[in-house]
């Protein structure tokens, strides 16, 4: 279980994150990179310039520590629910609860603007953040789709709950 560190900081992204934020998955997801299919990888970790582009397309969050950007994600508006995308840690701060952190933050984000629900999507081989998803309250279901240019996929879906 990932622990929590006071000095890990949530905003939302600027446009001069735009490269930090490309690099961050780049980085987070290199290890990974025999796993997927070339269009996958592609896909998977975005230009500065399309990141600049989903900025208009939905909410980009940054966590900062140590005075380093370490992870990102970003989200956007399906029906009733809030499609997440793109969110990676750098693997030096794995484990100091960055990726927990930013889920938390944007599911409150979800439940202020009113969401049902959190859909996500990932590949069965990143079982950390599968866990993590897991541990946070998503569960497996069988919407697709089912791949992203090739290679595997799974959705996780957490209903979210307001409270009074």
């Amino acid at each position: 279980m990932e622990r929590s560190d006071p000095t890990i900081h949530i905003r939302l992204a600027e446009e001069c994150d735009t490269t930090a934020i490309a690099s961050v998955l780049y980085e987070s997801f290199i290890e990974y990179q025999a796993s997927y299919t070339p269009a996958a990888f592609t896909a998977t970790t975005p230009t500065p310039a399309q990141i600049q582009k989903r900025l208009s397309e939905g909410s980009v969050w940054v966590a900062w520590h140590h005075d380093a950007l370490v992870g990102t994600i970003s989200a956007v508006e399906q029906g009733a629910g809030l499609y997440l995308r793109s969110m990676a840690v750098l693997p030096s701060a794995r484990g100091d609860g960055v990726g927990r952190g930013l889920v938390e933050h944007v599911e409150q984000f979800a439940i202020a603007q009113g969401y049902h629900y959190l859909v996500l999507r990932t590949t069965p081989f990143l079982t950390h953040a599968i866990r993590l998803y897991e541990q946070v309250g998503f569960q497996r279901i069988t919407a697709g789709p089912h791949d992203l240019y090739g290679t595997p996929l799974l959705t996780m879906l957490k209903p979210l709950v307001r409270t009074m």
